[in-house]
């Protein structure tokens, strides 16, 4: 099961895991990002998602979420 689903997560990006204990804070593109990847959205989804909801978007979002993923794997959020 994807760990995001545990997360208790507010409108202004703090981010609590009950199962460890540890809480996070994101912005506002990182909140969106991880609710995207709460509905099991790929990068490629999420570039797109991104493109329509801001814009001007870099090239280099693609790139920069899956840089985002991972950070999330390193604290085991993913």
């Amino acid at each position: 099961m994807n760990r995001l689903h545990q997360l208790a997560l507010n409108d202004e990006g703090f981010i609590f895991n009950p199962s460890t204990g540890e809480s996070f804070t994101v912005n506002g593109t990182g909140l969106f990002i991880i609710n995207l990847l709460k509905q099991d959205k790929s990068p490629e989804e999420i570039a797109q998602a991104l493109n329509e909801e801001y814009l001007d978007i870099p090239d280099s979002v693609e790139r920069d979420i899956i840089d985002f993923i991972a950070h999330l794997k390193t604290f085991r959020l993913l």
